[in-house]
């Protein structure tokens, strides 16, 4: 008999994905990326969202050095970084960081350093939220797996 606990933990993961889902965080590209994964890469999810989350740290400074440069005035640079996040944040389904990031590009596009600024600031807001989130879900299936692999014994 599988342990209580295993259901209990599944069924607040449902919970927390569905609070995503309807707060527009995640879109359906999140649970194709689910699908992939299997008793044979079971931390596939994980894995990748990992490096999502590096690769976004590094954008995420690169675009805070650039715009805080006093010389700045190269906005093709942003529109470059902002295509690498925009495709990284929807290959995983983060889709309010995908639609900042498009927000974001029209202000570099229009060389508005203040608007890029704000979406900067609303970017990483978006990115940490995300980040927190998808932490709490792993950490929750991390503790339903555990609780899965409990057996108990069968009382007569």
């Amino acid at each position: 008999m599988l342990g209580l606990g295993a259901d209990r933990l599944r069924a607040d993961m449902n919970r927390l994905l569905a609070l995503l889902f309807h707060q527009g965080v995640l879109d359906e590209q999140f649970l194709q990326l689910q699908q992939l994964q299997d008793e044979t890469s079971p931390n596939f999810v994980y894995e990748v969202v990992t490096i999502f989350f590096n690769e976004s740290e590094k954008l995420l400074r690169n675009l805070r050095e650039l715009l805080l440069d006093k010389e700045f005035s190269d906005y093709k640079k942003i529109g470059i970084h902002l295509n690498q996040f925009m495709g990284s944040s929807s290959s995983i389904g983060a889709k309010r960081v995908r639609n900042v990031c498009v927000a974001f590009r029209a202000a570099s596009e229009q060389n508005n350093r203040a608007g890029c600024l704000r979406a900067l600031e609303l970017l990483e807001h978006e990115y940490c939220y995300l980040k927190n989130k998808l932490h709490e879900l792993f950490q929750i299936e991390q503790q339903r797996a555990m609780a899965a692999a409990v057996r108990y014994p069968i009382q007569d």
